[in-house]
Order: structure tokens, then sequence, then C-alpha cells
């Protein structure tokens, strides 16, 4: 069972800083793509960041300049910095990623999500 498992979020001030971690768990041959989306309430799903195995990187509109993502392959790990935090930025986040289990299976999973508010 492959599963990706988010920590980090919270509540910190405008202009505060946080830093999300999502690890991917169980029998995986390699992992693609990796990403970060969020939701906010009475709000669609919107790409925050994405990051190749290579560590090309592609950000959302709203976030670039201000968060960083990263990823430490030999941990199955991706990473999301949220720096000059903003209330506009409180939403749920959530991970996702593209796993290869053999050669001939790739699979996509989304973590749980975790709640990032910025609130004075």
């Amino acid at each position: 069972q492959v599963q990706l498992l988010e920590s980090g979020g919270g509540l910190v001030q405008p202009g505060g800083s946080l830093r999300l971690s999502c690890a991917a768990s169980g029998s995986i041959f390699s992992i693609n793509a990796m990403g970060w989306h969020r939701q906010a309430p009475g709000k669609q799903r919107e790409l925050v960041a994405t990051i190749t195995s290579g560590g090309s990187t592609n950000y959302g509109v709203s976030v670039k300049g201000r968060f960083t993502i990263s990823r430490d392959n030999a941990k199955n790990t991706v990473y999301l910095q949220l720096n000059s935090l903003k209330p506009e930025d409180t939403a749920v986040y959530y991970c996702n990623a593209d796993i290869t289990l053999s050669p001939r299976s790739t699979i996509g999973r989304w973590g749980q999500g975790t709640q990032v508010t910025v609130s004075s």
C-alpha cells in the first residue's frame, strides 16, 4: 500500500513562514513528478507547485517568488517552503505524486492534506 503523509501545517501570522513535508511510503520503484495543491473553503483546488524527478519546478502565479518546492529522492519526500505568508494562503495543502510501482505500473497518489492558517 503506497501512501503519502504530509506534515508541517499550522497557524502562522501574516508575513511568517512554514515548511511542509510529504513522505511517500510503501513498495515504490521510483517517483516521477511530485507536487502540492491547495484548496480554500468554497474554492476549487489549485496548483501550488510541482517538481520533476530531475528537479525542474513549476509554480502557481499567486505563490511564485514566495514558495519553494524541493525534494529528496533518497527519502521519497517532497517539501514546500512557504515564506511571506498572506491570509489568502489559508487552505488545506495536499501533496501528490506519480509513483512507479514496477516498470509497467504507474499510479497517482494524494496525501490526506494539512491545514495552513494565516491569521493575526
